[in-house]
């Protein structure tokens, strides 16, 4: 993959009108759109159409279905046969047999990612929710029991934070794709932040990170195609030092 092809950009948007706009802008600098569920609740699954109308970059439905096995094998069956739908993502606290019935579901062209641990979370939330101990204090080990399952139901890949990145590739290799949120660019400011387990761009990458999903730091700048540009080079610095 080239560099800008690791870049995932939420279109986290309200209207049509607004993915328009910014896929539009985008197309040529980011690898994916990802479309999430505020996007896709105003919407509906037309907004998957006109994305990949407008760009050859790959679509990402970033819904995190969680909920009984019946109704969550139904609509990733839905979602997967949408244009292009290149990967959709589920939680993987329903364990080994929801996720292994659901990757029986998608079609052969979508790939199934596993949300381990949220970004927005950090040890006293783990705690608040009654985690154990041991896991809440150190994600990490959450994360690889997570990824351990996603990979065992056949899960093409896993959602983590840049912090435990390493921890995962060092555990499967290859054999996991891993998609990281919650990157924050050190040159890029982000108000009233939400996100707890952040690292940089130039981080995640060079921690084993196929794919980084940044959006306020390149949506809320004032260039945002000079912005997008930034994080590729962060992109191919990181990859170069990968391999070092």
């Amino acid at each position: 993959m080239m560099a800008k092809d690791r870049l995932i950009f939420p279109l986290d948007v309200p209207n049509n009108e607004e993915a328009r706009k910014y896929v539009t802008l985008l197309g040529p600098h980011v690898g994916v759109f990802k479309i999430g569920l505020e996007l896709f609740v105003s919407e509906g699954p037309a907004v998957v159409e006109t994305a990949a109308d407008l760009t050859d970059a790959g679509i990402f439905l970033d819904l995190k279905f969680h909920d009984i096995p019946a109704t969550v094998q139904r609509a990733i069956r839905s979602a997967s046969y949408l244009s292009r739908t290149d990967f959709v993502t589920v939680h993987c606290d329903q364990g080994r047999s929801l996720l292994e019935t659901i990757v029986d579901e998608v079609s052969v062209y979508t790939k199934v990612l596993a949300v381990t641990v949220l970004t927005s979370l950090d040890t006293s939330d783990l705690l608040a929710l009654g985690i154990q101990p041991e896991f809440a204090e150190d994600p990490v080990q959450l994360v690889l029991r997570k990824a351990v399952i996603a990979k065992a139901a056949g899960c093409s890949g896993v959602v983590c934070s840049g912090r435990e990145v390493s921890a995962v590739k060092r555990e499967f290799g290859g054999d996991l794709i891993v998609v990281t949120p919650g990157i924050r660019p050190a040159w890029g400011e982000v108000k009233e932040d939400d996100q707890k387990r952040v690292v940089t761009p130039y981080s995640a990458i060079k921690n084993g990170a196929d794919y980084i999903v940044v959006g306020r730091p390149i949506r809320t700048a004032s260039d945002p195609v000079e912005a997008a540009a930034r994080v590729v080079e962060e992109i191919e610095q990181g990859l170069r030092d990968r391999q070092q």
